[in-house]
């Protein structure tokens, strides 16, 4: 009797046929509404196929017995099912799609328990496959004996074959209708995630008593009950608000949306002004459109942390659903560093159990999360890939994609709208020149139309340059403020730099200002805390007397959806689109007439940009236009926050000499760029050809494990750390206590979800400080950092005095 898995609870075994065939059903399952059940079928069947091995299955319950006698890991099953695959579809004079079949799979198998993610086919450093040099010429001792247990276990040889040739009929039918440049990359990428969620969720039944998937929820009739609800809240909206002229064009554009959800899967434009109702608009529009066409979810994807949780809280009131709505903010474990070839150890089994899939009918998630599903290394995030195909994806404020993962975003959204069934929109109210860039994006049409007309109605500031030829030092700037302060009830100070923010707080702090409120925001300050500190701010607002005011000293996170509105903004200029958002945050509803955001060039020694580059080229940018349109006053139709400026602005900003080379995501000290590595099977074949002396022999030449390597959407790595942030209700000290104690993974689940809001990222250096100071501790079996007490205020987050001193941290 040949075993996967011994359930730890009880000892109980799982039959390593029942594993391979309930994998392979699941896997098939996702892969048929692409035409690639089989495809994805013999990933699942395959992917342990190495477990047949007498080594493996001593290894398996010595490990159980006397985990103390083995080495975790040390006994690889993964290279055996790519090496079948090989064998019997690499050969010479076959059809070149069993060749594609063979690779993608073959990938896919070798690499599901690595953290390094799938293996390259080329790996340019070294001029190496290292696809090769597992499948070809790693030796395996009992092949031919887990090939004769397999075919009389699993499935018999003549099946196997059969198998094969019908799935090299799915990839040639995938070929003859392929529209994107770099499509066999992405369709790796979705067997490989097809695969781990299978085998993941295959494994997490066995552990919870279950064999089977339980019953898939009715998409349809749950999206159906959501438009209901929706529509009847949009009814009741429109009664209660006033009839203005704002509130009219907002029902207008909303309405728009639902009309504008009939067209067919693509890629679209949603180019509501701030405060135009954007969030509601579009969910409008993804109901009906996921309604109409069949989709299986809503993806939001935000910028920032921040809004995540205001905008999920909205959209839960809405649709009176908090089952089918997830959050993901973040990854709570640490990356793994090392390969892990043992799904038994702890930390993966609590990641199953998890199921941490993004399989729920509505997400919110952040651009980063976003990326790191396509691009990044490892098993946990390629999981949920196949979870963005047949879906409505909101790009909510799509401007914030970073400058280094332009090609990469676009790419990906056109293989998503090309192969995989899912319309993405970008909303938001400075839409970037994507579709005029050399790889451009493959847009289909924008739903407002008369843009022009509707931000005249809109306009509710007046963008005001103030610019220095010296530049505003820090007590400069905080006497401005108080000045502003005399006439205004409140002001919003919105600085580059977390360092920037931190030191205007303390510099009015010191001054002890009489009847001023002062309020601190960033993303040094985990998400219950800035939700606390934005409820305070909002209902200090709503009651703000004249005897007492309010200033609140920002990083950017404010600008992206946060409800939120005061009488005057500072702030330091960056790109023109961050000042279109922050105007957005003046006057939000037409309240007080017209009102200004002062537009300031900020010290260096107050902001230090050196390792900021898009913001730096985007304020230089942006004071270049400033400049010119105090001098030439009609040039952009007299408004700074005009689409013709917006327009302007990217062209400007792609085309600056410090950023049109980084859009294929060039790599430090080489001269790769990761673009590039998503397939160049010629290049490949010849550098190959020129080191070995033979050809490469492969059809595919990508190097996806490369690209995972060097790919991280934020420049500098960051770690997700959990702070003890407590006060009133708030849970972070408590939850650090409980990691800190013996737990099965069962009781470590609902810790890890409840956690996600008790995090705050940090970069490499910052947790290398900490780790100096001792201010920062391990959790769960050294899964998890958290910081001790004193290391976070509940005043303003993680506390530099804690960390050696730096001008560098970036919101």
């Amino acid at each position: 009797m040949f075993i996967a898995h011994i359930r730890e609870l009880d000892g109980e075994e799982q039959l390593l046929k029942n594993h391979l065939k309930n994998s392979a059903k699941l896997s098939g399952h996702w892969g048929k509404k692409f035409n690639l059940e089989k495809t994805c079928y013999l990933a699942g069947l395959l992917h342990d196929f190495g477990k047949y091995s007498d080594e493996f299955q001593y290894y398996l319950r010595q490990a159980v017995k006397d985990p103390n006698s083995v080495n975790r890991g040390s006994v690889d099953h993964s290279t055996a099912g790519g090496k079948l695959l090989f064998e019997y579809l690499h050969q010479e004079e076959v059809n070149p799609f069993q060749l594609f079949l063979a690779e993608i799979i073959g990938d896919a198998i070798i690499s599901h328990h690595s953290s390094n993610g799938l293996q390259d086919f080329y790996k340019p450093d070294d001029m190496r496959s290292v696809y090769l040099e597992r499948v070809v010429e790693k030796t395996i001792p009992e092949y031919n004996l887990m090939k004769e247990r397999f075919f009389k276990e699993v499935k018999s040889e003549a099946e196997f074959q059969s198998d094969l040739r019908v799935a090299s009929k799915e990839i040639e039918q995938f070929h003859q209708n392929i529209k994107t440049e770099h499509a066999y990359f992405f369709l790796l990428k979705f067997v490989y995630s097809c695969l781990l969620d299978a085998d993941r969720t295959n494994t997490m039944l066995f552990e919870a008593h279950r064999e089977e998937e339980s019953v898939e929820v009715d998409t349809h009739t749950l999206l159906k009950n959501y438009q209901q609800h929706l529509e009847k809240h949009i009814e009741e909206l429109e009664k209660s608000v006033p009839k203005t002229a704002i509130n009219q064009l907002r029902t207008e554009m909303s309405e728009t949306c639902k009309r504008f959800a009939e067209q067919p899967t693509g890629i679209y434009s949603l180019s509501i002004p701030t405060g135009g109702g954007k969030t509601l608009a579009s969910l409008r529009f993804a109901l009906k459109h996921a309604l109409q066409h069949s989709k299986d979810r809503i993806i939001f994807v935000v910028p920032f942390t921040t809004i995540i949780e205001q905008n999920a809280q909205v959209v839960r009131n809405i649709l009176e659903d908090d089952q089918h709505i997830l959050e993901h903010h973040s990854n709570v474990f640490t990356e793994e560093r090392v390969d892990q070839e043992d799904e038994s150890e702890s930390l993966e089994q609590t990641q199953e159990l998890m199921k941490d899939n993004w399989d729920s009918q509505i997400i919110f998630t952040t651009m980063v999360q976003f990326l790191n599903v396509i691009y990044s290394r490892g098993t946990r995030n390629p999981r949920r890939f196949h979870n963005l195909q047949n879906a409505v994806i909101i790009f909510d404020e799509a401007q914030g994609v970073p400058i280094k993962c332009t090609h990469m975003f676009t790419e990906s959204l056109n293989y998503l709208k090309n192969h995989g069934q899912t319309t993405s929109v970008l909303c938001t109210a400075t839409q970037p020149s994507l579709d005029k860039l050399p790889k451009e994006l493959e847009k289909d049409g924008e739903m407002i139309q008369n843009l022009s007309e509707i931000e005249k109605s809109f306009k509710r500031v007046d963008l005001v340059g103030k610019l220095k030829n010296g530049a505003w030092s820090l007590n400069e700037l905080a006497d401005f403020g108080q000045e502003i302060l005399q006439e205004k009830n409140s002001l919003l100070m919105i600085l580059n730099t977390k360092s920037a923010v931190l030191k205007m707080y303390q510099e009015l702090k010191e001054r002890s200002l009489s009847n001023v409120k002062i309020f601190h925001l960033s993303t040094a300050m985990c998400p219950v805390h800035r939700k606390d500190i934005l409820k305070e701010l909002r209902k200090q607002l709503k009651n703000t007397k004249k005897d007492q005011k309010i200033v609140c000293i920002t990083t950017q996170l404010i600008e992206a959806g946060v409800d939120i509105s005061f009488e005057s903004v500072i702030r330091s200029t960056a790109g023109l689109d961050s000042m279109a958002q922050a105007a957005g945050r003046c006057n939000r509803n037409g309240e007080a007439g017209k009102q200004a955001v002062y537009l300031v060039n900020v010290s260096s020694e107050l902001e230090k940009l050196s390792r900021l580059k898009e913001i730096s080229v985007g304020k230089e940018v942006t004071e270049r236009m400033i400049k010119d349109n105090n001098e030439q006053p009609r040039l952009y139709d007299g408004e700074l926050l005009s689409a013709k400026a917006q327009t302007s602005y990217f062209e400007r900003y792609y085309n600056h000499e410090k950023i049109e080379n980084e859009l294929v995501y060039p790599v430090k000290k080489s001269s790769l760029t990761l673009f590039s590595l998503l397939g160049n099977q010629k290049n490949a074949s010849q550098q190959y050809l020129d080191k070995h002396r033979k050809k490469l022999g492969l059809v595919l030449g990508s190097s996806p494990q490369t690209i995972g390597h060097h790919f991280e959407v934020i420049e500098d790595f960051t770690t997700s750390v959990l702070v003890p942030y407590k006060k009133d209700n708030a849970q972070g000290a408590r939850i650090i206590e409980d990691l800190n104690g013996e737990l099965s993974p069962n009781e470590v689940v609902p810790l890890i979800k409840e956690a996600q809001q008790y995090m705050v990222n940090l970069f490499d250096y910052e947790i290398t400080e900490l780790n100096k100071n001792g201010a920062i501790f391990p959790l769960y079996n050294g899964n998890i950092f958290a910081l001790t007490e004193n290391s976070y205020s509940n005043e303003f987050g993680t506390d530099p005095t804690a960390l050696a001193a730096s001008d560098e941290l970036i919101f």
